[in-house]
């Protein structure tokens, strides 16, 4: 598998957004990691620093997603609040982590996030938080989500 192999299952009008967002990540110390899934490819992005991954690429019925783990959500929230509604509607919606309900019936590896959007605060599950189908809105939030994640994972690796 190749990224020219994903590449060509991304609808023609994002795939010069998802070459050069892949050219972004590798340039900010990341690499990539290609699997297949039940609806397709997954592209991993892993922070070398941390040896965490930042971000996924999925295909969800027919859409490319992208799902990003904001490890470090807290230090941006009001980038948070710029977010389009729909964006923000998918926060809202994703399932709450179990974590803070009833930890065993967690994933060991999630421990959720707690965050605020202006007045709503949230306790959202790592995997389904920040998944976000990418069209022309998301592109430039997408973007800016993950600028604002790899500089305080960057900070933090000091």
């Amino acid at each position: 598998m190749s990224f020219d192999d994903f590449i060509i299952s991304v609808v023609p009008q994002y795939q010069g957004f998802v070459r050069s967002f892949d050219d972004y990540m590798q340039h900010n110390g990341c690499v990539f990691k290609i699997t297949t899934a039940k609806n397709g490819f997954v592209v991993s992005y892993q922070h070398l620093a941390k040896k965490r991954v930042v971000m996924n690429f999925v295909f969800r019925k027919k859409s490319l997603v992208v799902r990003i783990y904001g490890d470090h959500v807290g230090e941006y929230t009001e980038f948070l609040e710029t977010l389009p509604n729909s964006m923000r509607e998918s926060i809202r919606t994703a399932p709450s982590c179990k974590r803070f309900e009833d930890p065993p019936r967690c994933n060991s590896k999630c421990g959720g996030y707690v965050f605020g959007i202006g007045d709503t605060q949230y306790q959202k599950c790592r995997y389904s938080c920040f998944m976000f189908v990418v069209d022309d809105e998301s592109i430039p939030f997408i973007t800016g989500h993950i600028e604002r994640e790899l500089a305080a994972r960057a900070a933090s690796a000091l």
